[in-house]
């Protein structure tokens, strides 16, 4: 009787335990995690050490940056048949960098753009900074925010994941008054976007311009020119300039010019109308496009595609103009990653920014920055795909 007592208890318990199995819920599969944040040595600058970090979104996505210079160095993002390329010009090492660059994928300031005749008066006083394009300032001088080792760190959050880079430029760096605290911070989302939140304070009042400079082939860096891409800016002026690329305080109307996008149109389709004057001293298209929309609300102020690819970039910006730059001065001098020789217009760059030489332009928006005041500017380049046409 014991037995079969021992029996039955036996017997119940694994029907108990069945019964729970049964009516347990199904476990819901696991969230999907991009790959941690990777942090390698890539060299040293003048006794500090650069790193090369690692992003990757949850669709595989995956960008290095650099905190020298906050330079992206790698973007691959897909193709239309989900094929990943590297779309970003640049170079292998650290010793690219190091040398002789055209800023490729550098974050740029103290001001990005150009200043003419490297100086400027502000509240009476006059200003010389270093002449380092011609009779003009570029890019913040010699050693602007592209050549300076950033403090990194690196983050995760619900958008996906990212690096705050922090440097304080001290009063007469490269000549700006001011100690210039700034904040930069680089997000890699799960939906493909790259977002830039640009952000300083000063203690003397001086003119702040940050922008970010990546060259960019939605081919994939290295496969040609950019003359079939088709890009849109949505901007109905620009800014023109003299045979120095400095604006001359005009805001003309594209309207019949070379420099109208406000429908998509193929690069190289009016690029060699050297007839133009613009385009004659622009090489091509090195201009500053006057957004529809110039308030500080984020708006779209370009779309480029690559029909052979089918890759799409979208550009949203805070800021009231972006430089169209068609990579005219590229020469074939320059040997990057891959062993890949940059040519003639190998690369577009869309750098969202006030407009150049605006500390010397009363009639353009003031890039002046005041002691008590927050420098704030966000931009975000997003990469998607379109069909090819029929």
């Amino acid at each position: 009787m014991r037995r079969d007592m021992l029996f039955l208890t036996l017997v119940c318990f694994s029907c108990l335990v069945m019964l729970a199995a049964c009516s347990k819920p199904e476990a819901e599969p696991a969230a999907s995690a991009a790959a941690p944040i990777a942090r390698a040595p890539f060299g040293e600058v003048d006794g500090q050490t650069a790193e090369l970090f690692t992003l990757t979104n949850a669709n595989g996505v995956e960008m290095q940056v650099t905190n020298y210079g906050g330079i992206i160095t790698s973007l691959k993002v897909p193709d239309r048949e989900g094929r990943l390329a590297d779309v970003v010009l640049g170079y292998d090492s650290l010793a690219g960098y190091l040398r002789t660059t055209p800023y490729f994928g550098a974050l740029v300031g103290r001001y990005g753009n150009r200043i003419r005749n490297a100086k400027f008066t502000l509240d009476g006083q006059t200003y010389t900074l270093a002449a380092n394009n011609g009779p003009n300032n570029l890019h913040g001088g010699v050693k602007g925010f592209d050549k300076v080792v950033w403090q990194a760190e690196p983050f995760q959050d619900a958008r996906g994941q990212g690096l705050v880079f922090t440097y304080t430029s001290p009063d007469g760096e490269e000549g700006f008054p001011g100690t210039l605290q700034a904040r930069v911070t680089y997000t890699l989302t799960d939906s493909n976007e790259v977002i830039f939140e640009y952000h300083a304070t000063t203690d003397k009042a001086t003119p702040v311009n940050l922008t970010q400079h990546t060259y960019f082939n939605l081919n994939g860096a290295g496969s040609g020119d950019i003359l079939g891409h088709e890009i849109m800016l949505n901007a109905p002026s620009f800014t023109p300039v003299d045979e120095t690329l400095i604006p001359t305080g005009e805001i003309k109307s594209v309207e019949g010019t070379p420099f109208d996008f406000r429908t998509p149109m193929r690069i190289g389709a009016r690029i060699n109308q050297t007839d133009d004057q613009q385009i004659a001293f622009g090489g091509g298209y090195d201009h500053n496009f006057v957004l529809a929309d110039t308030s500080r609300a984020l708006k779209q102020a370009a779309r480029v595609a690559a029909p052979e690819s089918g890759r799409v970039m979208e550009v949203f910006t805070t800021e009231p103009g972006v430089q169209f730059y068609s990579g005219n001065f590229l020469d074939g001098s320059i040997t990057g990653k891959g062993g890949s020789v940059y040519q003639k217009r190998a690369g577009f760059c869309l750098e969202t920014q006030h407009f150049p030489d605006s500390p010397n332009q009363p009639g353009f928006p003031s890039t002046i920055l005041r002691p008590g005041q927050d420098y704030n500017s966000r931009t975000v380049f997003k990469f998607s795909t379109a069909p090819a046409a029929n």
